[in-house]
């Protein structure tokens, strides 16, 4: 059985400054663009015999500059829609909301492009992506190039555990891999947040 690679896109302007980039197509920074270039000869090694990533460009670039080929675009990895809180830091929405909290709080809805999203919406999307990746782990490593939250809500779905259990995990840092195996038939995290 293969592992589940989640790869996070590398830095961004927003990221870098902690605003919230949800559907928003940021480019990569230099940085950006140095980590996942990086991340290039840890992938090679692998060779998974399936990768998807999130349209968004910041992740498609970052499955490009780590060298993985046959890149299928999948909108289900897009980041959480976060509505009105689309752009805005975590201080600055706490500003307007004392003690908002993502997990427990969700978003507010926003324009025509950023409706919102509530997290039940974001684990049916992983679901659906672990429905459609779980047979090709009968064959080997498959990578996934996404987002922050969306790769902890991904996480503990695959896990079996409820969405909001994501708030267990630290968001990985921009450029990273983690892995998700299974041993006896359980999965598990071999590793999370590697650079």
């Amino acid at each position: 059985m293969g592992e589940l690679i989640l790869i996070r896109h590398g830095q961004t302007a927003w990221s870098l400054s902690g605003r919230h980039a949800g559907r928003t197509d940021i480019p990569l920074t230099e940085a950006g663009e140095a980590a996942a270039t990086s991340l290039a000869p840890r992938l090679a090694r692998r060779r998974p015999v399936a990768v998807f990533s999130s349209p968004l460009s910041r992740a498609m670039r970052t499955a490009e500059l780590a060298g993985l080929t046959g890149v299928r675009p999948d909108p289900d990895l897009m980041e959480w829609d976060y509505g009105g809180y689309e752009g805005l830091t975590a201080a600055q929405i706490q500003g307007r909301r004392p003690g908002w909290d993502l997990w427990r709080d969700g978003v507010i809805p926003g324009d025509a492009a950023h409706p919102g999203e509530e997290l039940r919406q974001v684990a049916a999307r992983t679901d659906a992506v672990l429905d459609r990746v779980r047979p090709l782990l009968a064959d080997g490593d498959v990578a996934l190039v996404a987002h922050g939250h969306l790769a902890r809500v991904l996480t503990v779905r695959r896990l079996g555990l409820d969405a909001s259990a994501g708030r267990l995990l630290g968001h990985p840092h921009p450029g990273t891999l983690s892995f998700l195996a299974t041993e006896d038939e359980q999965p598990f995290i071999a590793a999370w947040n590697v650079p």
